[in-house]
């Protein structure tokens, strides 16, 4: 066997070790669901702040921070300014925590959050402050039988007003074998220096 042959083998087999090396890393991860406490800053109706890191609640979608909705009566409120003040009414606490460990295509940590008992992903859409998507869909019909939040009167799903306004969809349940891969390689990269 000539020396590029066996050194080509045995690149290929370092490379192959390396990824299986990785994928037993990152299967320790999976499910240990980190915990991040609260308090937290509120960006928008379904994004929190907790220093540098970005969480998204999941199985929600709240209104877009300039989104406005049909009040009912003709007029119109600032629904999404709305839905951020609830949500950062919801997560001041420090007895606040938040438990996931998937990110989305923007790197936010895709969270579900609790205060005590109280299911904060679930209020928001009990509130009226964000609909159900892939979740809590008995209490997206509690608010809307109610006329609650953004029920009241008419409004544009968060999802259609993004992408009538041209912004990328937030497809928070993003958890696809590439982000997990790549998450695996940033990991051993930071591990072992190049």
């Amino acid at each position: 066997m000539t020396r590029i042959v066996k050194i080509g083998r045995d690149a290929v087999f370092l490379a192959a070790f390396i990824f299986l090396g990785s994928l037993i890393i990152a299967k320790f991860d999976i499910g240990q669901g980190s915990a991040i406490n609260g308090p937290f800053f509120a960006i928008d109706g379904d994004t929190l702040a907790a220093g540098a890191e970005r969480l998204r609640l999941v199985d929600i979608d709240a209104p877009e921070a300039e989104q406005t909705c049909g009040d009912g009566k003709g007029g119109e409120w600032a629904c999404g300014d709305a839905a951020r003040e609830a949500l950062s009414k919801l997560a001041a606490s420090s007895m606040t925590e938040c438990r996931g460990d998937a990110r989305d295509r923007y790197r936010r940590v895709l969270v579900s959050c609790r205060r005590g008992d109280l299911d904060i992903n679930g209020e928001m859409v009990r509130q009226g402050m964000a609909v159900a998507s892939g979740g809590y869909g008995r209490e997206e019909a509690a608010a809307k039988g109610a006329g609650e939040g953004i029920w009241a009167g008419p409004f544009e799903r968060p999802k259609a007003y993004r992408a009538a306004k041209g912004a990328m969809d937030d497809d928070a349940g993003t958890t696809a074998l590439v982000d997990r891969v790549s998450e695996m390689f940033d990991r051993l990269k930071a591990a072992v220096s190049w």
